[in-house]
This record gives structure tokens, C-alpha cells and sequence, in this order.
């Protein structure tokens, strides 16, 4: 009969001591670990397990953390495929943190690397290892989560004393020592942006207005020294300017305000001015989102003058409704920075759908969308489907129109000379069937 090669398991005993006293001994406390190594592994002799010959000893080093010399050499040979199982004298000579432990594990794992505890009998490669193992890791993920209380805790108790707590420093200052020191040169863009928004009311027309004169965001240098350099002013960044209170000189943490460390660059009596003219603005535009406006194109425009979506809009002149479509560069940067714009939303939704209807009856479609159903529909049963389009789309509600072009379209590019209709194949065949009664 034929045996079967007992498969080799190296192994690699790793020792570490904390302090370097006793160091110079013949038989010291690193030797005795390796013994004691040598001597598990060869009791294991007839699963297969031997020892490497590489020494991997840490003398004078803290378990507190994973930078040794030795330790660094064995992970390395792990990663290298070298070491098939770790041998310690007792759990804490590898480390004192569970957190560390946690990571060494996982690392042991995605290697195949098992891990035995001498004096503790810890071994991995048994149910009760791996139970002692969860158990621990355990431990360690409550450290983990203790360790982030106490910094949420001591992130919060700083910016009620009104600390700066990292991030992009705001438009006006400079962070110094942790602290938010006014920058002028920035503090008068602020105060002139809370002052024209003031006598404007348009948050649009104050984009236009800053861009004409050449105003960016705030340019800065991280930590590491890379420099961050200001972008275009658009309507997102003023609005979120003038609602951040950082400029009355509070510090919010989590919708609460504190008395900050830094100055105030607008004072209370501006501040309620211009919060008075957001939230008017909101109940206009709340009305009007209540209105009845359909826009059956909504989610299919893109301008490809600037890569933008293009979203539905109106307005309201001596009664009567306007509706439009306007680019989303040209809400947040001004109308200057699209040479698109806006359309006006009933020329665009007609010319779109005459651009439609030709393509529905050229030759070339009716053939794609025949060799797509089934060979038992009648062919001239779907081109008089198709060719009826004209007549069922008047009958539609409106609901009803958008989802038919959300079927059939997938993308409508608008240029300042006109429009380019990409069709959505799937869809025309679901249409088609639709309109001759039958089932996809």
C-alpha cells in the first residue's frame, strides 16, 4: 500500500522581552521562550511540524506596538509564504493590544497561519482555540469602540470651547495652532457677499456678479503642504456660506452652537436680514414646486457644451406659466458660463419628439425592433403600432408621455444648434408591443 507524505507545517517561534536587563546572561529570558517554543514543536513532531531556522527575538522592546525589528522580519516572511504557524511562550509576548492582536490575526489568516500559545494552550488550529480566539477579538472590538467614545467625546468637549477640529478652513480665516485666526483680505469677500445678497435676493445674480469680478473660494496648504487652490463661486457655495453660523462667532457640533474662540465677521442684526430673505425664497419656491408644471424631459437633457444635466424650471409673468428647462452649470455658476442655457421647455419637448417620431418610422428602427419580438407577431401589425404613435401620444396623460420617452429614450444631448435623440432599444420593443396589444 502507498502512504501519503505527511505535509510539513514550519514553524516560527517568535520570543520578545520588554526590557533589555538580563540581556547579557548566557541563558537569558529569550532563550528560555525559544526552548520552550522548540519543545511544543517538537511534540508535534508527528503532525509534521519543525522548525525554521530563522530567530526571531525581540530584546528590549514594548508589546504596546508592532514596531520591532523581529516582528517586522516575521511578518515579512509571512506575507513571503515562509511560515506556516506562529509559536509564542505566552499570548502578550506577541502583543499587549488587542487592537494589534486583532490585526496579526487577520493577517494569520489570509495567510493560512495558525497560531499556538505555549503556556496557554492557544492553538487556532483547534475549536476551542478559535472559540478563545472570538472571545478576544471580542475584547477587541469593545476597545475599538471605547477608543472612538472618547474621541467623539473629546472631539465635542473641543468645539464647545470653540477649537478648530480640522477640515477645509473656512472662507475668511486661517487655522493657526488649532485656532481661527481672521484672514482680512477674505473677511471683506464675506461681508460682501452677505451684504449684496442682502440688496440682490438672488443668490444667482450674485454668482454672476462675483465671477464678473474675478472672486474664487479660499485657496489653502494642507498639513502635508500640498496647495489647495480656490474654485468658481457657484450658488451652492454662497448658500452654504451665509447659513453657517461659524461667521456670527459660534462653533456648531452636531446642530448646537457654542461661543467660539474666533471673531464674528457679521453681526446678528445681518445675519437675521438675510434669513429672513432664505426662508421667503423657500415658500416661493415651495409654491412653486406645488404647482402643476409638467416636464415629461426631465432626467433625459444633458448639455454637451458643459457636461451638464439640464433640469426643469418656471415662471410665473401677468399670470401666465413659462416653463423652461435651464443647464445646472448655468443655476450655479450664472447664465454666462453655458453658451445653452435654457430652452424653453414646449419648443424643446416638440422638437424632441418630432426627432422621435422620424426615427420611429425610418426603415432602419422598424427592422431592429421586428428582429427583436417574437417571429409570430405580424410584421405590419407592429409598423402600424409604431406609425400610431402620433396619434396615441395627444390622447396621454401627462404621467404617461414622460414614462413612454423615459422608455424610448436614453439620452437627449443638447448643443446650441440643436438636439441629438439616443434611443433606448429594450424600450421600443416594450412600446411597440404595448401599442399593438400585446404582451412583451
Amino acid at each position: 500500500m502507498s502512504t501519503v507524505p505527511q505535509k510539513k507545517v514550519r514553524c516560527a517561534v517568535y520570543c520578545r522581552k520588554s526590557s533589555e536587563e538580563g540581556l547579557e546572561q548566557d541563558f537569558n529570558s529569550l532563550d528560555a521562550q525559544r526552548d520552550a517554543g522548540l519543545s511544543y514543536i517538537q511534540s508535534q513532531k508527528a503532525e509534521g511540524w519543525l522548525a525554521v531556522g530563522d530567530r526571531y527575538e525581540d530584546g528590549g522592546f514594548s508589546g504596546g506596538n508592532l514596531e520591532r525589528p523581529a516582528l517586522k522580519r516575521l511578518l515579512a516572511d509571512i506575507e513571503s509564504g515562509l511560515i506556516d504557524c506562529v509559536v509564542v511562550y505566552k499570548v502578550d509576548r506577541l502583543t499587549r493590544a488587542l487592537t494589534d492582536f486583532a490585526k496579526l490575526v487577520d493577517l494569520f489568516d489570509k495567510r493560512n497561519v495558525t497560531f499556538v500559545s505555549v503556556t496557554q494552550s492557544f492553538n487556532t488550529t483547534t475549536s476551542m482555540g478559535r472559540l478563545t480566539l472570538n472571545v478576544l477579538l471580542s475584547f477587541a472590538q469593545y476597545e475599538r469602540e471605547l477608543a472612538g467614545e472618547r474621541i467623539r467625546d473629546k472631539f465635542a468637549a473641543s468645539r464647545k470651547r470653540g477649537l478648530w477640529m480640522g477640515g477645509i478652513p473656512p472662507l475668511g480665516y486661517d487655522v493657526i495652532d488649532r485656532k481661527l485666526v481672521m484672514n482680512p483680505a477674505e473677511a471683506d469677500l464675506v461681508r460682501l457677499i452677505f451684504r449684496r445678497f442682502l440688496e440682490l435676493g438672488s443668490a444667482t445674480r450674485l454668482v454672476e456678479e462675483l465671477a464678473a469680478s474675478g472672486y474664487r473660494t479660499k485657496s489653502w496648504t494642507t498639513q502635508h503642504g500640498t496647495e489647495r487652490q480656490g474654485a468658481k463661486i457657484d450658488k451652492g457655495f454662497i448658500y452654504k456660506l451665509i447659513n453657517n453660523r461659524l461667521y456670527l462667532g459660534e462653533a456648531v457640533h452636531k446642530g448646537t452652537s457654542h461661543l467660539g474662540e474666533h471673531t464674528a465677521l457679521i453681526d446678528a442684526v445681518t445675519w437675521e436680514r438675510v434669513q429672513t430673505i432664505l426662508s421667503e425664497n423657500a415658500r416661493r419656491r415651495g409654491n412653486a414646486t406645488r404647482a402643476d408644471t409638467p416636464a415629461p424631459l426631465k432626467g433625459l437633457l444633458r448639455c454637451t457644451a458643459c457636461g451638464s444635466a439640464m433640469t426643469p424650471t418656471h415662471t410665473r409673468r401677468r399670470g401666465r406659466l413659462y416653463r423652461y428647462y435651464i443647464c445646472t452649470t448655468a443655476i450655479k455658476q450664472g447664465h454666462a458660463a453655458c453658451p445653452v442655457r435654457s430652452l424653453a421647455a414646449g419648443e424643446a419637448e416638440a422638437l424632441v419628439l418630432a426627432q422621435l417620431r422620424h426615427l420611429l418610422r425610418s426603415p432602419e428602427i422598424t427592422a431592429r425592433t421586428l428582429a427583436a419580438l417574437d417571429s409570430a407577431v405580424n410584421d405590419n401589425e407592429i409598423r402600424e403600432a409604431l406609425a400610431s404613435l402620433d396619434t396615441v401620444w395627444d390622447s396621454l396623460f401627462p404621467a404617461e408621455q414622460q414614462r413612454l420617452l423615459h422608455l424610448l429614450v436614453e439620452q437627449v444631448a443638447v448643443t446650441p444648434e440643436g438636439f441629438d435623440v439616443h434611443l433606448r432599444t429594450a424600450g421600443i420593443r416594450t412600446i411597440a408591443a404595448e401599442l399593438q396589444g400585446t404582451a412583451a
